[in-house]
């Protein structure tokens, strides 16, 4: 027997238990950048298993083969063939795996992108509608309402609105503004793409779906950390408190509140104790050895 019913029973644990697993436990708020790692690990561990499936599908060994043509033959619904056209099976073997990687890294591009091109647009209007603050580092709207952005990416923009500026004290401001400046110093766009283009692919699986969430809220929890590199709590939450019904921020954008906002709120105020460094140990172990675990499953000798 080949390698694929090992690597179906993979993508299956990965795709539907090991959700389960990470969304029960605690310490993925408390280490948020292991967290985020580990769902990118799974998602790639099951892409690879997927497209590894495939190949061993396609090319199934003689004794699997035979086994499953002769309970076909024997039920009357099969003839014996003579042979396989090594041919097509080989292409078979090398299109299956490889159409499946194409298309998840395909539409990784497209949302990646999208993005592009919609933080390239709302970059034009805000070089007419905006002004640059040399103090703030920051592009700052004329407008009453509080909002707070960045456009990630090429030509980078931290976008402040005049609103904001008067309702924060200078802390809480720049707690925001250190809050978007790591989402653009992180690439946190492209984190969020790739779960993004998983989920298109696999739309329905439970693990592409909380990959996406999750990562999104990880995001903020690492901007967050970062802000309370130069603010405290009280800082950083009344910030939070007070920018949470800011407008929304465009397409392609990061902004400092969200849905989110109420569990990021609740978390920066209650001192997080830092996992164990043995639990750190292990789970970035984890996250660096899952994406080649489809690799061992598929280099297991055949059985029987």
């Amino acid at each position: 027997m080949n390698a694929a019913p090992a690597l179906l029973a993979y993508v299956a644990g990965v795709g539907f238990l090991a959700p389960r697993l990470l969304l029960r436990s605690a310490w993925p708020h408390r280490a948020p950048t292991l967290a985020l790692a580990v769902w990118h690990g799974l998602t790639v561990s099951f892409t690879i298993a997927v497209a590894l499936a495939a190949h061993h599908l396609a090319t199934p060994t003689e004794h699997l083969h035979a086994n499953l043509i002769g309970v076909l033959h024997s039920c009357g619904l099969a003839t014996v063939p003579a042979s396989l056209d090594p041919t097509i099976a080989n292409r078979l073997a090398t299109a299956l795996p490889l159409s499946v990687v194409l298309v998840v890294f395909g539409c990784f591009v497209f949302e990646a992108l999208r993005g592009r091109r919609a933080r390239s647009r709302h970059r034009e209007i805000l070089d007419m509608v905006g002004r640059r603050s040399p103090q703030l580092c920051a592009t700052v709207l004329d407008h009453d309402l509080p909002a707070a952005y960045c456009l990630p990416g090429h030509n980078p923009r931290v976008v402040v609105s005049a609103g904001a500026v008067r309702l924060l004290s200078p802390g809480q401001l720049e707690a925001v503004l250190e809050h978007e400046r790591s989402h653009i110093a992180g690439r946190h766009h492209l984190a969020l793409a790739a779960t993004q283009a998983f989920a298109q692919v696999f739309r329905r699986l439970p693990l592409a779906r909380h990959a996406r969430e999750q990562t999104s809220v990880l995001l903020e929890m690492i901007a967050d950390d970062r802000a309370l590199r130069c603010q405290s709590r009280e800082v950083l939450a009344t910030a939070l408190y007070a920018m949470a019904s800011a407008k929304a921020a465009p397409s392609g954008a990061f902004a400092v509140n969200g849905p989110s906002a109420v569990v990021r709120m609740r978390r920066v105020l209650t001192p997080q104790r830092r996992p164990h460094l043995a639990l750190r140990g292990t789970v970035a172990a984890v996250a660096a050895v899952v994406p080649v675990l489809p690799l061992l499953f598929a280099c297991m000798p055949p059985i029987g």
